[in-house]
This record gives structure tokens, C-alpha cells and sequence, in this order.
């Protein structure tokens, strides 16, 4: 490693003899990253191959200490031995792991010296780096070095499928049947812990959760991180199925124990699929696989539990496969319909607006449900094209609106949390608005509690900016979520639509009822607007209207219709209504 990366310091130091322009080329041009700090440690210069190896921008490291680019994966010690080589020799060369802007790890060969004026007192410090990613990746290195996992101390997945294979190959050599259980984990909603309180933190939550997994093993079993926030375990040995259960039910309640990592509470929960080997599969890899099948069906069923793999999970698996080409396909061709359900006035029973719907119909899947592939595409990121596709038809919707005669009735359109956190959301609507010539003031937003209350300073500075533009905005499904009173008073809202679940027991539920009348009266008290949905019967009709709901929307008037049969409605409606 030294024989090829190691710099000759001698060379950079014989280099001030030579005129400052020519010393300033060669900053500019080496390939090796070059930082250069004063004697309190803090940056004064890069060059820029320290900017394309580590992704920041010279302004953005400038008067900063070098300690932003460390990885988390070094032990203080690491950096003591380090300082104090460099303070008694005046260099220190070796081998360290930073992160990039990214939040990317990656090794690098670092030389430090220190460099003094005429009378021996430290003026700065010289940082030359080569970035040794890609000789890692060729070499292999990273994996076959080590069978230890550098970030949280338990096996790699490399020396997992060692160990494994290891394991099977003397258990299937035995005369008596032995059984073993596969673990796979994966937490629940780890990324948002990385987005919001940061990678170092995050890989100290990794480095927690190990540990407690660790502690609860035996000797034989095997404890793994598969990769990110994923890690498997083998139980060796078991008796029956039953101890995986129990053994998951252990898993489950130590890593949901509140852990505290500087001063911050923090609330994790784990996915889990189990495999028993040899029942489910007699390989390590058809082992996993049938165990991250299982850990897939538990996320989708609830979070936070286990399940066993079961022969009907490769048919599921299928479908999802199948649903990803074909909804990829579908974004490509455009291949969604909108449908549009009315929302009737309670007072003067006009259609004050239409909800816009997304439907679609597959050739191989049929009519697919949106309950099953806008979950899907949330999970995915596919949410995103679909949702300009929805909005990109909302506004060809309104044409057909405006040409039928009806210019007074606003759509509403269903915003993902997810397009709506995305930093390029409000150009996008705004350039589809100017691409079909209309005005924003013939749409209304609907969010649901999860995006609004997510980085409330940055959300509420986004509604401001649509409120500016002429949007509406409604808070969708309320009562299913947060709920906070204290949350709706900073939101620029206009409308809040009361969730179904509420609205079907308030004929029957006089608890129900009063949660609904007082989320009326607290809306109207707001200056909003209230929407009940999913209403289906006259009485309902009846009572919310005592109440003083503004709007109602549901199968009692119509059920979400095409475009031309909402125009026949619209039609009918207005002869029916106004006389007309």
C-alpha cells in the first residue's frame, strides 16, 4: 500500500523555492486532495481535487475543522495516536476512512505534516490524500479483508455466507435432523432517522441495535449486517419453530426500547422474516431469500412483527414483480384515468369542486386497486412521476370543464408526503400550470397530516409559496394521524376533510359524533372549511348538516365518475337543483 501511495514531503516542501504561480498550478492540478489548515486547525485552502473527492465546495469547508469529513468508523484513540505521531515527528502517513458530502464512506491514503516558519513555530497544517475507492472495489478489499462489519463490530454479509455455508454443509452430513432459523431484519423507518438527525447518528443507532441483538445469542448462533439498515441471524440448533418466535418477540421488544444516543430519545422498530432450514430451502441463499420474502410481507402487514415464510409468499412475489414492470411500463405510456367525485354545498347544493381519482386498468393485472400500487409506488419513488401524471390530467380535466360549461368548479388533486418534500415540487407545478395555459386558482391541494407535519418551517414556507400561486389547501383523511390542534393554527389552510372512518359511525357512536362536531366548530373557529367524506346516507347527511358542515362528499350523492358521465351529472344536477 505505502510503496505506492506514500508522497515524498520532501518534494512539496522544495516546492517554495519556486514562484507562487507556478506553486498555485500545481495546487490546482495535482490529482492528489490537498487541505491546508492554519495552526488553530481550522481550513484555509483546498484544491480542488479535495473537492471532487470529497463532494464540498471550498467556500463550504472554509474556517471549519477537518473533523466534518470524519467517518464515524475511527475510535478517538484513532485520532490521538494520529495527533500525537504528527506532533512529535512533524508527519503522520496511514490509511483512514472519511465521508463524503454525500454522506458516502470511503478510504483514503492520508499524508500530514506541519509546516514551521523560520524560527521553528508551527504556522500550518498539510493534509495530501489519495482517494483509494476504486482500488477497493477492484481489489475486492473492503469485503475479503475482514470478516468483520467495520461499523457495528458483528460478521459481514461476506463472512455471514461463510459461516452459513459452513453450517449447512456439516448439519446436512449429520445422521440426525438438525433444524436452524434464519432471521432477516430490517428497521422500520430508518431513513427518516438518517434524513432528520443525520448519518452519525444513524450509524450510532446501527452500532446500538447490534449490540443489543448481539446479547441475546448464543455462542453458535450468527449475527450479521447484510447491508445499510439490514441484518440476519441464524439461531442453530432450535428444536422447534417455536423458539424463532419466541427468540423474534425478544428481537422485537429490545430494539423497540427507547435508545438515547447524545441526549436524543430515539424510537426504532424492526421488520422480520423467518426461514427454517431445511423445511424452507437447503442453501444459505435460498434460505435468506425465503426469509427476506417473509420480512417484506411483515412490513406490508403492520410493521414492527415477524412472520414465517409460507408457500404462498412466492406467488406474492410474482405479483410484485409483475406489478413493478408493468406500473414502470404504465408511467411511460401515461396509463392512468382520472375519475372525479363530486362535493356538494350542505346549504345551497351546488358542486362547489370534484375530487380527481387515479384509476388503473392493466392488460395483465386488470383493474389494479390504488390501494395496492400507490402504497407501492410510495415505497418505491415511483409516487413522483405518477403524480405529475395526475396532475398533468387534472389540468387537461379542467379544459374539458371549462368547455362543457362548468369554468366555476376547482378540482382537487392528492399530493404525495413524498413530491411534496421534493426540493423541485413547486417549479414542477408551476411549469405544468404554464404548459396547459391555467391558473392555479382552478385547483385545490390535498395533504394528508403526514406532510404537513414533517419539517413544519420548510413545509409551511411551501404552502405560503401555493397560497401565493392561488392554490386552495385541504388537509386530508383528519383524525387518522398527528391530529394537533396546535399544528393546524400555523398551517395556511382553507379546507379540513373529516376522515370516513368518523363519518360512518355518527348515527350509531355518540362519541363519534362529538369528536366530528367538535373538529366543525374548532374549523370554522380556524376560518376553514369542512368536508366530510365518505358520507352514504340520508341521516348522516342530516346530522352533519345540524352540525353546520360546510361541504359533503360521498356515495350518497355520487360515487367518483369519468369525465363524461360527471358532465352528464353536472348537467343533471344543475336542472335538478337550480332550476335551470
Amino acid at each position: 500500500m505505502s510503496e505506492c501511495t506514500t508522497i515524498d514531503v520532501e518534494k512539496y516542501r522544495l516546492l517554495s523555492q519556486y514562484p507562487d504561480y507556478l506553486i498555485m498550478k500545481i495546487f490546482e492540478n495535482v490529482s492528489e486532495g490537498i487541505m491546508i489548515t492554519d495552526q488553530d486547525k481550522k481550513i484555509v485552502s483546498v484544491n480542488p481535487a479535495f473537492e471532487f473527492v470529497t463532494g464540498y465546495k471550498s467556500e463550504e469547508v472554509m474556517g471549519k475543522n477537518p473533523s466534518i469529513l470524519q467517518s464515524g468508523i475511527h475510535e478517538l484513540s484513532f485520532y490521538l495516536d494520529m495527533w500525537r505521531s504528527l506532533h512529535e515527528n512533524g508527519i503522520w502517513q496511514g490509511e483512514i476512512w472519511n465521508r463524503r458530502k454525500t454522506g458516502d464512506i470511503y478510504p483514503e491514503w492520508l499524508t500530514i505534516f506541519s509546516v514551521k516558519d523560520s524560527v521553528g513555530n508551527i504556522t500550518n497544517y498539510c493534509g495530501i490524500f489519495t482517494d483509494l475507492s476504486e482500488r477497493k472495489i477492484v481489489e475486492n478489499e473492503l469485503e475479503k479483508r475482514t470478516l468483520t462489519d467495520s461499523l457495528t463490530k458483528v460478521c459481514n454479509r461476506f463472512a455471514y455466507l461463510e459461516r452459513m455455508n459452513t453450517l449447512l454443509e456439516s448439519s446436512t452430513n449429520l445422521s440426525h435432523n438438525v433444524q436452524h432459523a434464519v432471521f432477516f431484519l430490517d428497521l422500520d423507518r430508518f431513513k427518516q432517522v438518517n434524513e432528520t438527525l443525520g448519518h452519525t447518528m444513524g450509524d450510532l443507532l446501527l452500532i446500538e441495535i447490534a449490540k443489543r441483538i448481539k446479547a441475546l445469542l448464543k455462542n453458535k448462533d450468527i449475527l450479521a449486517r447484510y447491508g445499510g439498515d439490514e441484518f440476519v441471524i441464524t439461531l442453530t440448533n432450535i428444536v422447534h419453530p417455536r423458539e424463532a418466535a419466541k427468540f423474534a418477540e425478544q428481537v422485537i421488544r429490545v430494539i423497540e426500547a427507547p435508545i438515547i444516543i447524545h441526549d436524543q430519545e430515539i424510537f426504532v422498530s424492526t421488520s422480520m422474516g423467518i426461514s427454517i432450514f431445511p423445511a424452507d430451502g437447503q442453501t444459505t441463499e435460498e434460505l435468506v431469500k425465503c426469509a427476506d420474502k417473509a420480512m417484506t410481507y411483515s412490513k406490508q402487514n403492520g410493521r414492527n412483527g415477524f412472520s414465517f415464510y409460507f408457500d404462498d409468499l412466492s406467488i406474492d412475489t410474482k405479483r410484485v414483480l409483475l406489478l413493478d414492470t408493468e406500473l414502470r411500463k404504465a408511467i411511460e405510456h401515461q396509463d392512468f384515468t382520472l375519475y372525479f367525485q363530486p362535493k356538494i354545498d350542505i346549504k345551497t347544493m351546488q358542486v362547489t369542486g370534484v375530487e380527481a381519482l387515479v384509476r388503473w386498468q392493466n392488460k395483465k393485472l386488470g383493474f389494479v386497486s390504488p390501494a395496492e400500487f400507490i402504497p407501492y409506488a410510495e415505497e418505491t419513488g415511483l409516487i413522483i412521476p405518477i403524480s405529475e401524471i395526475i396532475f398533468e390530467k387534472a389540468c387537461e380535466g379542467y379544459k374539458q370543464l371549462v368547455e362543457a360549461g362548468f369554468p366555476k368548479i376547482p378540482i382537487a388533486i392528492n399530493v404525495s408526503s413524498i413530491h411534496f418534500q421534493q426540493q423541485n415540487f413547486l417549479d414542477s407545478i408551476q411549469a405544468m400550470l404554464e404548459k396547459n395555459n391555467t391558473s392555479a386558482q382552478n385547483f385545490e391541494i390535498e395533504m394528508t397530516e403526514r406532510t404537513v407535519m414533517n419539517s413544519a418551517a420548510e413545509t409551511i414556507s411551501k404552502l405560503v409559496k401555493l397560497k401565493q400561486l392561488g392554490f386552495k389547501l385541504s388537509l386530508d383523511d383528519f383524525g387518522t394521524g398527528y391530529s394537533s390542534l396546535s399544528y393546524l393554527v400555523r398551517f395556511p389552510l382553507d379546507v379540513l376533510k373529516i376522515d370516513r372512518s368518523f363519518i360512518q359511525h355518527i348515527c350509531s357512536l355518540d362519541d363519534k359524533q362529538a369528536v366530528v362536531d367538535a373538529i366543525i366548530q374548532m374549523s370554522h373557529r380556524l376560518k376553514m372549511k369542512v368536508v366530510a367524506e365518505g358520507v352514504e346516507s340520508e341521516r348522516q347527511v342530516e346530522i352533519l348538516k345540524g352540525m353546520g358542515c360546510d361541504i359533503i362528499q360521498g356515495y350518497y350523492y355520487s360515487k367518483p365518475l369519468p369525465m363524461n358521465e360527471l358532465l352528464d351529472f353536472l348537467q343533471f344536477w344543475e336542472v335538478e337543483h337550480q332550476g335551470r
